[in-house]
C-alpha cells in the first residue's frame, strides 16, 4: 500500500485500547495490508500465509470486522469520491442507486416520481397473482 492511500486511511482508524490484553498487536497497516492480500488473490482468511508479516488471518478478519463496525470504509469511500468528483474524474452520468444501499425513510411511498411524472407500480399480471393466492393459502 503506497504512503499516500495509508494517509487517508489512517486518521479513519479507531485507535488501539492502551491497555489491550494479549501480545502487542499487529500494525494496522500491516493487517490492512494482510486484508487487501486474501481479498486479491480470493484466498480463505486461514490460508494468509504468516510469512509475508500481515498477522494471521484470523487477526486480519478481526481487524477488518473492528473497522466496518466503527464505519471506516463507509467514510473512505466518501472520502475518495469526493477527492475523485473534485479533480473531474468521476462521470455521474453512470451512476445507479441501488435500493439495498439506499435506505427508504418511513418505509417509502407506494408512488414513485422520476423527472417530476408520478409512477404507480405496476399491476402484476395474473399468473403472478395466482402464484401469491396459492402460497398466501399455504
Amino acid at each position: 500500500m503506497d504512503d499516500d492511500l495509508w494517509a487517508l486511511v489512517e486518521p479513519l482508524l479507531p485507535p488501539w485500547p492502551e491497555r489491550s490484553p494479549g501480545p502487542r498487536p499487529v500494525p494496522d497497516r500491516l493487517c490492512l495490508q494482510g486484508v487487501l492480500y486474501v481479498l486479491h488473490n480470493d484466498i480463505a482468511w486461514q490460508l494468509l500465509p504468516l510469512q509475508l508479516g500481515f498477522g494471521s488471518g484470523q487477526t486480519c478478519w478481526r481487524r477488518l470486522d473492528r473497522w466496518q463496525k466503527a464505519g471506516v470504509f463507509d467514510r473512505l469511500h466518501r472520502i475518495l469520491l469526493a477527492e475523485l468528483n473534485a479533480t473531474g474524474e468521476l462521470d455521474w452520468s453512470r451512476a445507479c442507486v441501488d435500493g439495498s444501499h439506499v435506505r427508504a425513510k418511513k418505509r417509502g411511498s407506494r408512488h414513485s416520481s422520476v423527472a417530476g411524472r408520478s409512477i404507480a407500480p405496476q399491476n402484476i399480471n395474473s399468473t403472478n397473482n395466482a402464484e401469491r393466492q396459492e402460497y398466501s393459502n399455504r
